[in-house]
Formats: structure tokens, sequence, C-alpha cells
């Protein structure tokens, strides 16, 4: 793993505890790209009957994933104790969803799921693999508790997310501010090499714009988005050295006098393949000669 990818989980796991309280109010963008991920899955022929939300969150998957297949249960997986209790508190009939056992959650680590081999149809993942330690490690996991034939959606965060930030701290220090992140191409290359077939992944930019700099930090604190680096800087970043990044950022104010932010979503899909078997019904192995 690139250093300059490496997280603090206990970090992260800590800051979206802290924002649990505030996550909803600052999640639009989240929200619009579930709902974009949403509509593509009417471009898909599945039938699930037990669906893993990887990163559930506040649980907003949760309504749109039950119209689309009312029959199959739906596990909502956090790293964050605190992201599952604000999705109890907010969703009408828990009691009646937990008796039925159509719904659960679990408190666990992507990059670890603690789920047997095979157990659902459906891995739904939206904008949680960033904060991934180990992409690879975690679509490794994706595709182990997928049944044969079952579908992996997932979106992400691309490189170019938070470029402006970057760009404006880079001007500051040489410290590590801002999350890096993975490009579409690599994560498509994870995805084979997993072993997943016909993998679909593509991108789309999002700019938001904010009046200040202030507003932008304040928005992904509320959201938890944290800077999880472990390799990111420990003391105070000083006000002398914030100054710097506020002019910074400023010459890229637009016509109408607001900050532009960018957000690069990846979407990605694949399909976890049969097995395949010979006349036997044994395994097909293929074996490569050494180069």
């Amino acid at each position: 793993m690139n250093e300059a990818f490496e997280l603090d989980k206990r970090e992260v796991r800590r800051a979206f505890d802290r924002a649990a309280a505030t996550y909803d109010p600052a999640a639009a963008l989240q929200r619009e790209v579930c709902d974009r991920m949403l509509a593509r899955l009417s471009l898909v022929r599945l039938a699930p009957t037990a669906i893993l939300d990887a990163g559930s969150g506040t649980g907003y998957a949760f309504a749109g994933l039950r119209r689309r297949f009312p029959a199959a249960s739906v596990v909502e997986l956090d790293i964050a104790p605190a992201m599952l209790v604000a999705a109890r508190a907010k969703s009408r009939g828990w009691r009646a969803w937990l008796a039925g056992r159509r719904r659960c959650q679990v408190c666990g680590d992507i990059d670890r799921l603690p789920l047997r081999a095979a157990a659902v149809d459906l891995v739904w993942s939206n904008l949680t693999l960033q904060w991934s330690g180990d992409p690879g490690a975690a679509l490794a996991e994706c595709f182990r508790v997928l049944r044969p034939e079952g579908l992996l959606m997932f979106s992400t965060f691309g490189p170019d997310t938070l470029q402006e930030l970057r760009a404006a701290f880079a001007a500051a220090d040489r410290a590590a501010h801002v999350n890096r992140f993975f490009d579409m191409h690599d994560v498509g290359d994870m995805l084979v090499h997993c072993g997943f077939g016909d993998p679909v992944m593509d991108m789309e930019h999002f700019t938001l714009t904010y009046r200040r700099v202030e507003d932008l930090m304040r928005e992904l604190k509320a959201l938890g988005a944290h800077n999880a680096n472990a390799g990111r800087a420990r003391g105070l970043f000083g006000r002398r050295a914030f100054a710097a990044v506020v002019v910074e950022y400023a010459r890229l104010r637009l016509a109408d006098g607001r900050l532009p932010a960018t957000f690069e979503v990846v979407y990605g899909h694949a399909w976890k393949p049969k097995p395949r078997t010979g006349p036997s019904g044994r395994p097909v192995i293929d074996i490569k000669p050494a180069a």
C-alpha cells in the first residue's frame, strides 16, 4: 500500500462517531450519489434475497433498496457505532424489521467483513471505499461474502476530489491535510485482481460552492470527512499558515464570488462469476507456466 494512501482507521471511526448527529444536514452530495446508484440498479437483472450495505452511515440507502428489492433482507454495516444508532433512531418500525429478520446492523470494517463467505447476493457501498485502509483487501472481502453470480455496486471518490483545498494547503506546508483517493483505473484493476468479472467503471465531477473556506471545512467536519492520513501532521495548524490557505484558495473565487470545491465520484459494478467446473463437476484450475 502506498504510504500516501494509508489511513488511521481508529481516527476514521472516531470522526464518524462524532459526526453522527451532524451528518444528515451536510450530506446532500452523498444522498445525490446514492440516488444515482439506485437508478443504475434498474439496468441490472438481479433478485437478491440478502443485501449488504457496506458503510451504511445513517441508513439513507435502506428505503431505496427496499423499494427495489422488497423481498430481500438488508444487513447494514458501518465502522462507527454512533452512525448505526442514528439510523435506528430515525427508522420507523425498526423493531418490526428486526423481529422479521429483514434488517439488521453490524458494526464492522469493510476491510474485514464480519460475514461468512457467500452470505449475500448484493454488496452495496456508497462513498465508503475511500475510507478503507486497503481498497484491494476491501474488494477481496466483498468478493468473499458474495454468492456466485452476485453483484458488487459501489461509489467512491476519485483523485480530483478536493483538489482546490489540497493545493491551497500545499502552499502553506508539505504535510498531508487532505486524504488521497485512488484513480478509477486502479480500482478497476483491483476488481479484476480479486476475481470479479465484467467490471464497469465510470465517473463524474460535481462542483459545490461555498462562501468561505471555513464553510467547506465545517461541512467536511460535519460529515466526519476528517483528515485521517496516517502521516498527517499531529500538531496544531497555526493562524498564519491557515491565513495562507485562505489567500491561496481565494485565487479560485468564481464570478459570483463563491469558492469551488470539486468532488470526483467514481461508480463501479462487477459480478462474482460462477465457479468453472469440468465434465466431472470438479473445479477447473488454470495453471500458468512460470515465466
